[in-house]
């Protein structure tokens, strides 16, 4: 097998189809088909399978694409980890983050970084919790701007931030459990750590009867949905200060909140790359965060 081979298999899995695969590599749909004919090939296994007009993992093909994903994942790391130590300054920065943090507080982040560290490459995944979990497991980020860490999990903490989520709404309510359970509640979908905690925090009210919910697929779509009056939200005050001070969102005061939820940067336990470092220094001298 070959990192080709590997690398076209994922690309595969990931959109379900030869063709889109070609596309996002840039290459032939015969090259496609004769790299995952000649991996199948050569460990003996059927890894993909017809699905309608696509392409499916088998259960064998679950468990593979799992494990080349940490596979790359530590060859690329072991890249950028080689890169840096020879020249800190022309490493890359690879790192996840929630939606929250990656659209309100990396992007002046990384805008001050690079003003400092000009020639340091930047690799940004934004996403769900479940998500940049999977990337950190995977080794395919060095980095997580994200909640606090799932109990049982190994990894480092490297530096926080004070974060505040708070329920707003596009005009003022009294925010009183009768209240509150006559609102349609604005959820982001499941894997989600904002609609986990939404869910504990409506529970926590025992609200009677519960409240309709309607799920959105991003952090914009539920502040813009709130801001169109579809219902009332569990928010990042991050992601809405804006909108508060322009008075086209309002802070509803409840028994529960503000819930105090800090944001952490998190890493593998392990050596630090020193580009990975250079950022981490910046995020707490400029940025409020600091070290546990």
């Amino acid at each position: 097998m070959t990192l080709t081979q590997l690398r076209t298999f994922l690309a595969i899995a990931d959109t379900g189809s030869v063709h889109a695969a070609a596309r996002r590599l840039y290459v032939t749909q015969s090259a496609v088909s004769a790299a995952l004919n000649a991996l199948q090939k050569s460990l003996g296994l059927q890894l993909l399978e017809r699905e309608g007009r696509g392409l499916r993992l088998t259960r064998a093909g679950v468990v593979y694409a799992d494990h080349v994903r940490t596979a790359l994942g530590l060859l690329d790391q072991a890249h950028t980890a080689a890169a840096a130590e020879s020249d800190p300054e022309r490493g890359e920065l690879r790192i996840a983050a929630l939606t929250t943090a990656g659209e309100q507080i990396l992007p002046g982040v990384l805008a001050s970084f690079r003003e400092r560290h000009p020639h340091v490459g930047v690799r940004l995944e934004v996403g769900n919790r479940e998500r940049v979990r999977r990337l950190l497991e995977r080794h395919e980020v060095d980095l997580v701007l994200g909640g606090r860490p799932e109990p049982g999990r190994e990894v480092e903490v490297l530096a926080t931030r004070p974060h505040e989520l708070i329920v707003v709404a596009n005009s003022p309510g009294p925010g009183d459990p009768a209240w509150l359970a006559a609102q349609t509640w604005l959820m982001r979908e499941p894997g989600s750590g904002t609609r986990a905690i939404t869910e504990s925090f409506l529970a926590q009210l025992e609200l009677d009867p519960p409240p309709r919910t309607l799920t959105l697929g991003s952090n914009t779509a539920v502040i813009e949905s709130a801001l169109a009056g579809l219902g009332i939200t569990l928010v990042s005050r991050d992601a809405v200060t804006r909108h508060l001070d322009d008075g086209h969102l309002t802070e509803i005061s409840t028994p529960a909140t503000p819930l105090l939820r800090d944001w952490h940067l998190t890493a593998n336990p392990g050596p630090t790359p020193p580009t990975t470092a250079l950022f981490t220094t910046h995020l707490t001298t400029t940025a409020h965060f600091h070290t546990p």
